[in-house]
């Protein structure tokens, strides 16, 4: 990973030049900015509330929230992520990658390159379990699962109104698409 330091210090430039209405994050040690969009937090906030009712109001969720991960310059700001229980945070405050156990991305144009790539290495490097990559664009998501030396060794494609079933991982969850909205 990048110097530390060097993390900390353009995310502090990130929280005072990012635009009211735009997302922030740091994808191989360059500073990335995209647009949110009203499909793109109609997903997050579709899977959000399926989440909470299935593991309760006291579970950790997380909505763009510094995410440090393995690799050069690796501090992501996950549309969602789930902690598992009894989940601390690291030395300098943030939530350590290692107690991860989901993460959603919504693709929009801007982010699609790195969410497929340069993210999903560095969330199968961290040991994340599961892996969700929802593209309103193309009406489907891709669930990623099994990382093993820094790769998912499984992978999956479910149509948008389609069941997601996350049954038979960490998550242990079906996860309804029908009300995605597309791009």
């Amino acid at each position: 990973m990048a110097d530390s330091t060097e993390v900390d210090e353009m995310f502090e430039l990130l929280y005072e030049i990012t635009p009211g209405g735009y997302k922030s994050e740091v994808v191989d040690g360059a500073i990335h900015m995209v647009p949110n969009r009203d499909t793109h937090w109609d997903i997050i906030a579709n899977v959000l509330s399926q989440l909470t009712d299935r593991f309760g109001e006291d579970c950790k969720i997380m909505h763009d929230v510094r995410l440090d991960l393995p690799g050069y310059g690796n501090a992501f700001a996950p549309d969602l992520y789930k902690l598992a229980r009894g989940a601390v945070h690291d030395e300098k405050g943030h939530w350590r990658y290692q107690d991860v156990e989901f993460v959603l991305e919504v693709i929009t144009r801007g982010t699609a390159d790195r969410d497929y790539g340069k993210k999903k290495a560095a969330y199968a490097a961290g040991g994340v379990p599961v892996y969700v990559i929802a593209d309103p664009y193309t009406g489907r998501c891709q669930v990623h699962t099994v990382p093993k030396d820094g790769e998912y060794r499984a992978n999956r494609t479910t149509d948008f109104g389609d069941p997601l079933d996350l049954t038979d991982t960490l998550v242990d969850l079906t996860i309804t698409t029908d009300e995605f909205p597309r791009d």
